[in-house]
């Protein structure tokens, strides 16, 4: 029997130190991509759902609607004839010095407007008159499509 190990070392031995096991220095970064990538789905679904809030029963309307790369301040009134600022009630009297601290210098910034179909017209010119006295220069109905309920 030929040997070509150490002195005092068996064949057996050397084959079983020659196959052990060594820790990999590589990342496996595919579970984390398949996390990342159930959040990225999560998140595209659930953003629409939180810009506005309040349940407001929107007139339809058939006009087209607009493209923003900026987000608008919304303001609602509900059936009640309840105030929202995005989804924060708010006070008719302190809607306007709280926009002005919300917006700061930018009158310019879009307010969509969004009135339940069941209060009077009057609730709604009525703010939107306080709006642009207050020196808001853009502020714009929001309706539904028809079919979207």
């Amino acid at each position: 029997m030929a040997f070509t190990g150490r002195p005092g070392q068996s064949g057996q031995g050397n084959n079983r130190r020659r196959f052990q096991h060594q820790p990999m220095s590589e990342i496996n970064v595919t579970p984390m991509v398949d996390v990342m990538l159930v959040l990225l789905v999560i998140f595209m679904v659930a953003a629409p759902l939180l810009t506005v809030g309040v349940p407001v029963d929107l007139p339809d309307s058939r006009a087209t609607p607009l493209n923003e790369s900026v987000e608008p301040v919304a303001i609602s009134i509900d059936a009640k004839g309840l105030i929202y600022i995005q989804d924060t009630e708010i006070e008719a009297d302190e809607l306007i010095p709280k926009l002005r601290a919300i917006l700061g210098n930018k009158p310019d910034t879009r307010i969509y407007v969004r009135g339940d179909q069941s209060i009077a017209y009057g609730q709604v010119i009525q703010l939107m008159g306080r709006l642009t006295e207050a020196g808001f220069t853009k502020v714009a109905l929001v309706t539904e499509m028809p079919g979207k309920r």
